[in-house]
């Protein structure tokens, strides 16, 4: 039987650590950890950590990120979207500004950190 295999951590590349780590904690209510190196880490609950490293902006190649979040947890997750006035869209393709999706029978938003990464939120995992 093959070992457990989980994701640890991942290097976020970034023009400003501090910054695009605070945001996304901010809006996914998380703890900013303590700067080590030249990463600023933010855990999320089941314990894979985004680590933020500066690098030169016209080096980052924008990712995307999605997190899988409780239901109850959605709202509060997109007042705090609204209150960084940071435009939504329900698609990877932004062709649907300012609207959720209900796939899956869940709720998803994608958004544009301060460095160009596409971050989505989903209550419900994809084929779910």
């Amino acid at each position: 039987m093959p070992a457990s295999v989980q994701l640890n951590h991942t290097i976020v590349q970034c023009r400003d650590n501090r910054v695009s780590a605070e945001f996304l904690a901010y809006i996914l209510d998380l703890e900013v950890g303590r700067e080590w190196g030249p990463f600023i880490p933010v855990t999320t609950e089941n314990g894979v950590t985004l680590d933020f490293a500066n690098i030169p902006a016209e080096s980052i190649v924008p990712q995307h990120y999605a997190f899988l979040v409780p239901e109850e947890d959605f709202d509060g997750i997109f007042d705090r979207m609204k209150t960084t006035r940071v435009d939504w869209f329900a698609d990877p393709h932004r062709m649907h500004p300012s609207e959720i999706n209900h796939n899956d029978g869940g709720r998803g938003v994608y958004f544009i950190d301060p460095a160009g990464h596409a971050m989505e939120v989903i209550t419900r995992p994809y084929g779910g």
